[in-house]
């Protein structure tokens, strides 16, 4: 039976105490081989404590015995989770990216409003040359990799094989509707290592979820993909992408109750973005005060002990901001490989550094980070999307993300703004 529990309170500090001593007791021993010199191993405990001093306003959360301080941070202990306190210990070169967003096919039974793959149309990459990144990117020191489609179960010998391939150095979670799940398969991906499932719930209310994906069916078969999971002995987590009227009539509450009754480890919020099929969409800015407010309610069901039995909340609002995260796109800590093999800054940004189907990967990947030394405060998603809409328009396409020719245009001439506090103080500890 798996067993989740929330880390609240002073457990909080009693697991910080705990996680810093192994981490010093993990590093030490390349001092005394002289792998790594006494000054940096003492910089790579600062950025380490810098780090982990980001995480305070998050509720940890315990999945089989391995706590979470964060929705992309391996469980602790892992090796995956030591896989990912080694991008701290990168001085000469750009610290190595950890997450990466995996797209095994296209194909999905539903019709989201918003979906940020809508016009990603082609046909699903090789196979075997997917396999082949997922492979390489292991051994560069992707920590935690999130699969998804489409609906993935609808590829499921495709996103079998990917799971395959990957080792305890690196942690599973995919992202799902239910469809196409069976607890045969569910039990095969738990012995392949995968640690949970997320699955979207826009809505608290069943016809208004079915309405917003555009079939009947769709909440009946994200309960039952629910319930199959709780079986299978896989962890559940849920997405919700909420437009700012749903942060004041009641909705993102109900979405935390519903959350709590299906037994949920943690509930994603996704700030509402301009792509995909919302990409021309400019009504679903949010204003200072209603980002105050938003920041609020979670902190509440993240901190408040009344609050200690309900899903650990990771909003997106409050991960990019500039003293947090940031945007950490483009490998700075995270991008994404979409199911045709494009090679994309992240799932919300239409722009494609090249296909690994056609491209070296290695230099498609080397031009993206070039193009991100840092974590930014621009948040390129949202301040791009007009200039993408446009030339998608102006040249008559009838897909995305943007052509390489027009990707450029676009990389070439943005703003990024300033490094992200985290981003630049790390770089200082040099």
């Amino acid at each position: 039976m798996l067993k989740v529990r929330n880390v609240t309170g002073a457990g909080k500090g009693v697991f910080e105490l705990r996680l810093k001593l192994s981490v010093f007791c993990c590093f030490l021993p390349q001092v005394w081989k002289r792998e790594l010199s006494l000054r940096r191993f003492i910089l790579l405990l600062r950025r380490l404590l810098l780090f982990l001093s980001r995480m305070k306003h998050n509720k940890y959360v315990t999945i089989d015995g391995k706590t979470r301080i964060g929705l992309y941070i391996p469980g602790f202990p892992s090796a995956a989770f030591q896989t990912a306190c080694r991008k701290f210990r990168q001085f000469e070169e750009k610290m190595p990216c950890t997450t990466v967003l995996v797209s095994v096919t296209s194909a999905c039974p539903y019709h989201c409003r918003h979906c940020y793959q809508k016009f990603d149309r082609g046909p699903d990459v090789d196979i075997q040359v997917l396999t082949g990144v997922v492979r390489r990117l292991q051994e560069m020191g992707i920590a935690f990799f999130n699969i998804e489609g489409g609906e993935p179960f609808f590829a499921y010998e495709r996103l079998r094989q990917i799971c395959l391939v990957i080792d305890e150095r690196s942690e599973i979670w995919i992202n799902s509707t239910g469809a196409g799940m069976t607890l045969k398969r569910l039990r095969e991906l738990k012995g392949l290592g995968v640690t949970a499932v997320m699955f979207s719930m826009h809505s608290p209310q069943a016809q208004a979820f079915n309405d917003f994906l555009g079939k009947d069916s769709a909440w009946d078969t994200m309960a039952e993909g629910v319930r199959l999971c709780h079986e299978a002995g896989l962890a559940v987590a849920f997405n919700t992408c909420l437009l700012r009227e749903d942060f004041y009539n009641g909705t993102f509450e109900n979405i935390m109750a519903r959350a709590k009754e299906f037994k949920a480890c943690y509930v994603q919020i996704i700030k509402p973005k301009p792509a995909g099929g919302w990409l021309e969409n400019r009504e679903h800015e949010f204003t200072a005060s209603d980002i105050r407010l938003i920041k609020e309610k979670v902190n509440r069901y993240n901190l408040d002990k009344r609050f200690a039995g309900y899903p650990a909340i990771s909003a997106q609002i409050m991960e990019e901001d500039p003293f947090v995260f940031g945007c950490t796109a483009g490998g700075t800590d995270r991008f994404y490989i979409n199911a045709k093999g494009d090679l994309q800054p992240c799932e919300f940004l239409n722009i494609s550094f090249g296909n690994i189907g056609a491209d070296s990967f290695a230099e498609i990947y080397q031009t993206m980070r070039s193009c991100f030394p840092w974590g930014g405060e621009n948040y390129l998603c949202e301040s791009c999307s007009r200039e993408i809409h446009y030339l998608y328009q102006e040249n008559g396409l009838k897909s995305l993300p943007l052509t390489l020719e027009l990707s450029k245009r676009i990389y070439t001439s943005w703003e990024r703004g300033k490094a992200a506090d985290l981003y630049e103080k790390l770089e200082r500890l040099r």
